[in-house]
């Protein structure tokens, strides 16, 4: 299985705008860290605005930020917003199956406990672990450390 570049995007502008907390992340930023264009960074945040992992704060001085702590937003709820489907095989497609053995294939039943696996594993990851690093992200995303190092501290003395 591969995960579509809307879910690779997404999981780097959610980690992005953690390692950038408490402060405000401008989509131009983090298209340019990333390499990608507003305008597909900004269709790839609708839907995680919608669903409450990211919030927009509008005006001048306005960006995006998290919308809820990074500890509690899994890839897991990233990829099922930005993944179409999840089909391993024909069979997991509800119309038109046209393999005989549908109704008793252990294949089918192979590959469903490997997708189970496989989410099971995004929902133990969180936007926070991906983050942890927040120093040296911080600089490969050319994020200045001026307005971080007292947080960076803090975070550092516990």
């Amino acid at each position: 299985m591969r995960l579509t570049r809307q879910s690779n995007y997404a999981i780097r502008t959610l980690i992005y705008c953690a390692v950038n907390d408490p402060g405000l992340s401008r989509v131009a930023d983090i298209a340019r860290a990333h390499g990608i264009s507003e305008l597909f960074l900004f269709k790839l945040i609708k839907p995680l605005v919608e669903n409450g992992l990211l919030e927009t704060v509008r005006g001048r001085r306005g960006g995006i930020r998290l919308g809820r702590p990074a500890e509690e937003i899994t890839l897991l709820d990233t990829v099922r917003l930005t993944e179409e489907s999840f089909s391993m095989a024909e069979c997991f497609e509800d119309a038109d199956v046209t393999c005989p053995l549908v109704d008793s294939c252990d294949v089918n039943a192979a590959l469903r406990e490997a997708l189970g696996a496989f989410f099971n594993v995004l929902d133990s990851h969180t936007i926070a672990d991906l983050a942890s690093k927040r120093r040296s992200l911080r600089q490969r995303l050319g994020l200045s450390f001026d307005e971080m190092e007292p947080v960076l501290a803090a975070q550092a003395a516990h």
